[in-house]
């Protein structure tokens, strides 16, 4: 189901493509997230695991650029992460308000037990592109993603 919206043709069109986006966005998101219920993690809680084991410790504004979330968003998810064992704070002594994130040993465990099956989601649900298709999707997504707007 496109738009409803009766204006101009150039409009319509881009209103269609960008709710096709967002729904195959969300639908695909979550089938590739359904098994992150099972080690009780929020999507937002593994992707702040997933960064710091691939890229290594990292400051809070640094995660939160990285996955998209605000500062005080990525605050709580770290609390909670925190909590449960899986990640800790290191305080800079140059600059008491500047943390890193690290992995502890339960933080990396978990992250590289649940990684796996995550990437075999996702490849199973790009697999009804072609690697053509998986490429020309990369590089529109791209495109669209680094667009800036005009006069600003």
């Amino acid at each position: 189901m496109g738009s409803s919206y009766q204006g101009d043709e150039k409009t319509r069109r881009a209103l269609d493509t960008y709710i096709k986006l967002m729904r195959a966005s969300d639908s695909v998101t979550t089938r590739v997230t359904a098994h992150l219920p099972k080690a009780e993690l929020t999507i937002s809680q593994f992707d702040v695991l997933e960064s710091i084991y691939y890229l290594g410790p990292l400051c809070q504004r640094d995660i939160a650029q990285k996955i998209r979330k605000s500062t005080g968003n990525i605050t709580m998810v770290i609390d909670n992460l925190e909590k449960r064992g899986l990640v800790r704070r290191e305080r800079d002594p140059q600059d008491r308000r500047y943390f890193t994130i690290h992995l502890t040993e339960a933080g990396q465990a978990l992250i590289s037990e649940v990684f796996p099956n995550h990437a075999a989601a996702i490849t199973e649900q790009m697999s009804v592109l072609t690697e053509a298709e998986q490429e020309e999707l990369g590089r529109l997504c791209r495109k669209l993603g680094l667009q800036q707007k005009k006069g600003v």
